[in-house]
């Protein structure tokens, strides 16, 4: 990405990432995170219902279909939407390193406009880590994988302790995702909220 700012270079004593042994294999699904999420959750009539599955080493894929709902200008996506789907998609990097990490910083690219009704296929990638940061990439062409770029991204995310959205989020609804019986659906209910 060009212009990326300093915070989200990896310093000279960053590593490369590593998979965690636990991490979905290589094509499986990942799922929603978290049944009311915006972005990857079913439980939202307009949210973004993106599909992300593990790729090789520390990259996903994802994609999403624009809907009415999502428009900015007419026909056309509205950026904010276009951001929080790369968000999603960087954020779901993080099950591959089993890490729950929260959003420190995304910087966004808009090269060109996303029609309504528009599949956008979306890879990223983990590209360093340092510490609690992890540093990450994201691109999403339109129509499929070879298609034309329309956005990209560079991010930053801070690993936290689940105590972060314990102490933060609405008791009724942490309390919920705690009390599940699915373990790993208990996990991931936390992995990557702001």
């Amino acid at each position: 990405m060009s212009g990326t700012s300093s915070t989200l270079r990896p310093p000279a004593d960053a590593v490369a990432p590593v998979r965690h042994p636990d991490a979905p294999a290589l094509g499986e699904l990942l799922g929603a995170h978290y049944e009311h999420c915006f972005g990857c959750g079913g439980g939202q009539a307009h949210g973004l219902h993106l599909a992300a599955r593990a790729g090789e080493g520390v990259k996903i894929t994802a994609e999403f279909t624009v809907q009415t709902a999502h428009q900015g200008a007419p026909g056309l996506a509205h950026g904010g939407v276009l951001a929080s789907a790369l968000d999603e998609t960087l954020g779901s990097l993080n099950w591959l390193l089993r890490t729950i990490a929260v959003t420190g910083r995304l910087e966004t690219d808009f090269v060109r406009p996303v029609p309504v009704d528009t599949v956008l296929h979306l890879e990223a990638e983990v590209t360093a880590v340092a510490g609690r940061k992890i540093y990450s990439t994201a691109t999403g062409r339109i129509g499929g994988p070879d298609g034309p770029v329309a956005v990209r991204a560079d991010a930053l995310f801070i690993e936290v302790k689940v105590d972060h959205f314990v102490d933060n989020g609405r008791q009724e609804e942490i309390q919920a995702a705690m009390n599940d019986p699915d373990q790993v659906r208990r996990a991931r209910a936390f992995e990557v909220n702001p």
